[in-house]
């Protein structure tokens, strides 16, 4: 907390530093994750992507939750197809505020339409799976 607030914010809050990059992820991604322990819990992540930065065509091993805590981002789902993957819809966009789910094994992408904080809780440990 610093002298001139008492409230914590997106823009004054500890739990957004210490963000670091990942190998082989994305350009303009880094991520703040927590401690190992439960292997029934869930990994949550705190999430920051630059404005115009995009995820690669996946899915996960379980149920995701998104919560935007700024900024604005779309989700592309796909289905398979013999053709290959398909476009399932239009996008879904998630706005500050606004909750996102994902099931296990969806195929999906998501693209970052402004900078974004976002905190992403992934049921038992994470897993990417690229797909397509």
């Amino acid at each position: 907390m610093t002298n001139d607030t008492k409230e914590s914010n997106v823009e004054n809050s500890a739990v957004w530093h210490n963000h670091v990059t990942v190998p082989d992820t994305p350009q303009g991604f880094t991520v703040r994750t927590t401690y190992p322990g439960n292997p029934h819990g869930a990994d949550v992540m705190l999430e920051q992507w630059d404005a115009g930065s995009a995820e690669p065509v996946h899915s996960h091993p379980g149920d995701d939750m998104t919560i935007v805590v700024e900024g604005k981002m779309a989700i592309q789902f796909f289905t398979e197809s013999e053709a290959g993957l398909i476009k399932d819809g239009e996008p879904l966009i998630l706005n500050k505020g606004d909750t996102g789910y994902v099931k296990a094994g969806r195929i999906h992408d998501a693209s970052y339409l402004e900078n974004c904080k976002l905190v992403y809780v992934h049921d038992k440990a994470f897993g990417f799976n690229p797909e397509g």
